[in-house]
């Protein structure tokens, strides 16, 4: 059986994700929880939960707002950052209203110096990844700049957090991620029982709850993906191509790639994304007795392509392709995001080489003008599994 309209969040978790977590934000704003958005799975939710801060990701995944950034943004510039700041200077962000501050980060120039844009409009900390995390330095920069966030949201909303609070936070994110881990792993049977949209909308809703208030609905959710194994309920079949999905962040209009791969008959069983199952991935060290430093090791092991050399990337690729089985790789980059467009070639003999798989890299934005070219490559990528 293959009904893609029947969705495993139903049972009053239905309805879009995005206005699921809109309704959480807000009820806990009105609990008087401060907000603070983010961008990136670089920002340390946990520590941010320590204080009973509620995170909130903003919105950058439209095309929409793309026309009113380049009044002010060169047109060349990722589609990502052009949609995040078209979203603020048009106030339809709901997200980025709902937030008191905003959590940046250093992964490109061209998010750095829109964040000196925003940063006139509410206050925004800008936290400096170390990129390259193999050197010793790595970690201690790292920790220090999470404990200068700490220091800039206690000081902000008049809230403390202390080691024993962000240790519990750890241990909490730790019962979360193995839960989705779980939900993940259902994508890697051979037919999935579980869909990318699925995958995608537990994603959303799971990455700003605590442990505490997700972990009741990921079980329920186990169950029924449970249920779904023992009655038979698939998408696609046996001979369905199985495909992973890797490259820059995708959501919203960036979801087109997805949907072209279902549309030439293709499954996407590996979402790899720091939207995706990137952020969920692996356990923070517990009782280490510094908290913290626990959370700059976890954080700094997200292979995101700003990091040099990205070998972890690869590795974490290979598991992925131990572990669920795809025939091909898609590596999907946005146009004038030069880190994965420089990396593809490095990732393709990757793949191709070690797995001996497929692979193919493509470069789009969030319109939908390179739709019919799109599907014509990936019609071909498939035919030749």
């Amino acid at each position: 059986m293959n009904n893609s309209m029947i969705k495993l969040m139903n049972d009053g978790f239905d309805g879009e994700p995005s206005k699921r977590v809109l309704q959480y934000v807000k009820s806990k704003k009105e609990q008087n929880y401060p907000v603070v958005g983010i961008y990136c799975g670089y920002a340390p939710i946990e520590m941010i939960q320590s204080l009973g801060i509620v995170p909130a990701i903003l919105c950058s995944f439209s095309n929409i707002p793309i026309e009113s950034a380049e009044t002010v943004l060169p047109a060349n510039l990722c589609p990502l950052i052009k949609s995040s700041y078209g979203f603020i200077i048009e106030g339809t962000c709901p997200f980025y209203s709902i937030s008191q501050a905003v959590i940046a980060e250093t992964t490109c120039d061209g998010k750095k110096k829109m964040f000196e844009l925003i940063a006139d409009i509410k206050p925004t900390f800008v936290m400096d990844l170390p990129q390259l995390p193999d050197e010793l330095s790595a970690k201690d920069n790292w920790k220090n700049m999470i404990l200068n966030l700490k220091t800039f949201l206690e000081s902000s909303f008049d809230r403390t957090t202390s080691d024993e609070q962000i240790e519990r936070s750890l241990q909490s994110a730790n019962r979360k991620n193995k839960l989705m881990e779980k939900i993940f792993s259902f994508a890697a049977l051979n037919p999935s029982v579980i869909s990318w949209q699925e995958m995608y909308d537990v994603a959303f809703i799971a990455l700003p709850s605590t442990g505490e208030e997700i972990i009741p609905t990921l079980k329920r959710l186990i169950e029924k993906l449970e249920k779904r194994v023992k009655e038979g309920f698939y998408f696609g079949n046996h001979n369905t191509p199985r495909v992973m999905v890797t490259g820059c962040p995708i959501g919203g209009d960036a979801t087109k790639i997805f949907n072209i791969i279902e549309a030439s008959g293709g499954v996407v069983v590996v979402p790899d994304s720091c939207t995706g199952m990137k952020t969920f991935m692996g356990q923070f060290e517990e009782n280490t007795g510094d908290p913290i430093g626990a959370l700059a090791n976890r954080y700094l092991k997200i292979p995101c392509a700003c990091m040099t050399p990205n070998n972890k990337r690869l590795v974490d690729i290979s598991n992925m392709i131990d572990q669920f089985k795809p025939d091909v790789v898609i590596d999907f980059v946005l146009q004038a995001c030069h880190a994965y467009n420089v990396e593809s070639y490095k990732l393709g003999q990757h793949v191709s080489e070690k797995h001996g798989l497929p692979f193919l890299k493509v470069e789009s934005d969030y319109s939908d003008g390179d739709t019919g070219q799109l599907k014509t490559r990936i019609q071909a990528l498939l035919e030749s599994v």
